[in-house]
């Protein structure tokens, strides 16, 4: 199997897209952070010293995928169509579950865009609360599903 990062010469370099079709795509990526009732609970009360962290957190997603191709070093920069940022309570856990969709019209894929905004959004839960508890875990960061460009469509 070649490796598309990869010249003739095996040297690292970014993909060629210019002759792909502009589609449609939409990415959407998920992650867990499990962490201590303490800190559930003040996260969810809003009683944290830093801030709101569920807010904060959103926000750090979106800036975290806009910001991928500095991030990641064979990604283009794309030009994104929206950003979508949810996050669900997992009082059993307890901990968090955040979701991040990316979506464009383009040449290549959003996969990278979507799983790094869900790690940039856990990684500034954890923080926003590490005072409470250093021993969350983030867990889980995973492509869900992806639709568009020539490989078609993904569902986990």
């Amino acid at each position: 199997m070649n490796l598309t990062h990869l010249d003739e010469n095996q040297r690292p370099k970014m993909v060629d897209v210019s002759d792909k079709s502009q589609t449609t795509r939409v990415a959407v990526a998920s992650g867990m952070i499990q962490m201590s009732q303490d800190a559930f609970n003040a996260i969810v009360s809003e009683k944290t010293k830093k801030g709101p962290v569920l807010q904060t957190a959103v926000i750090a997603a979106v800036m975290g995928v806009k910001q991928t191709s500095t991030l990641i070093p064979m990604c283009h920069p794309l030009n994104l169509s929206g950003i979508n940022c949810d996050v669900e309570e997992l009082p059993e856990l307890p901990g968090f579950k955040l979701t991040v969709t990316t979506k464009l019209t383009g040449q290549t894929g959003v996969e990278m865009e979507a799983l790094t905004g869900t790690s940039i959004g856990l990684l500034t839960i954890y923080d926003m609360v590490k005072a409470i508890d250093k021993g969350m875990i983030i867990k889980n960061v995973q492509l869900e599903e992806k639709s568009g460009g020539k490989n078609g469509n993904y569902k986990r």
